[in-house]
């Protein structure tokens, strides 16, 4: 199989050693038969989601459309029929300049993050449908490159809320941690601290929290927010900035200098986004 199959980048058996080793408890998986298989301490019984984040790097000019088209007709029927869904496809408002697609893969468990691929490729309606994409020639890739990263959710906010499906943006931030402690410590403050209590009642409607297991600039943690627009957003944060509560935590000197850089991008999702 070629590397630059869609999908054949996801985390392979060879990765899942880290991805035990990363996570907490709540997310552990065991080994069975030569595999790992999830707990059942996951998603599927209310327990934490595995949030799967791919920026494709794209073409520009008349292939910036293949992967969207492709994801449209073939992939995302495709990842919802093995259990991978949601599926959300964003475009870049406001972040990197180059030609990117977002895309934010919801698992159950992770035996579909280590088997998608597989899983994919033994579809006869995914082979047949993306044929022209699946096998795409060196001379003609689809797209550039695919950075990915996996997630857990946080405990507090253990599944992905999907969204009313009207005129939106999203909000995705990510912060970086000096040293594992640190980033341990800012997610604490978001459950144990009542942060994400407080972004509820302050309006601000969040979609997903979660931790990075794998992905780079780690350690780190990812979450999106939603919004009507750039106005909406302007407002809500007012709110939050100046709610007591805000105040009251931000001053406590236990979640100290546990930030070391915020990445903020605003997306807006394609037509065909299931988020």
């Amino acid at each position: 199989m070629k590397r630059r199959e869609f999908l054949t980048g996801a985390i392979g058996t060879a990765a899942s050693l880290p991805i035990i080793a990363s996570m907490s408890s709540s997310a552990a998986a065991t080994l069975q038969g030569g595999r790992f298989v999830a707990n059942a301490t996951e998603g599927e019984d209310g327990k934490q989601e595995y949030f799967e984040l791919r920026k494709y790097r794209l073409h520009v000019g008349s292939k910036k459309r293949l992967l969207g088209d492709f994801l449209r007709k073939v992939g995302i029927p495709a990842m919802n029929r093995i259990g991978i869904g949601p599926v959300g496809i964003f475009n870049a408002m406001y972040g990197p300049n180059s030609p990117t697609l977002y895309v934010l893969l919801v698992h159950k468990s992770l035996d579909t993050v280590m088997s998608s691929a597989s899983l994919l490729m033994a579809d006869k309606e995914y082979r047949k449908a993306g044929a022209e994409f699946i096998n795409t020639p060196l001379s003609e890739p689809t797209y550039v490159r695919m950075e990915s990263s996996l997630m857990v959710a946080f405990k507090d906010m253990p599944k992905l809320e999907v969204p009313e499906k009207a005129r939106r943006i999203f909000e995705l931030r990510t912060y970086e941690s000096h040293s594992i402690k640190a980033s341990k410590k800012k997610i604490e403050m978001f459950n144990e601290g009542g942060e994400i209590a407080i972004f509820k009642k302050t309006s601000l409607q969040p979609v997903f929290f979660g931790e990075t297991l794998i992905g780079p600039q780690m350690p780190n943690l990812t979450y999106m927010l939603v919004f009507e627009n750039m106005p909406d957003r302007d407002k809500k944060w007012g709110i939050f900035s100046g709610d007591p509560a805000w105040k009251k935590l931000r001053a406590d000197t236990a979640y100290k200098d546990t930030v070391s850089n915020i990445t903020d991008i605003i997306l807006r999702p394609a037509s065909y986004s299931q988020i």
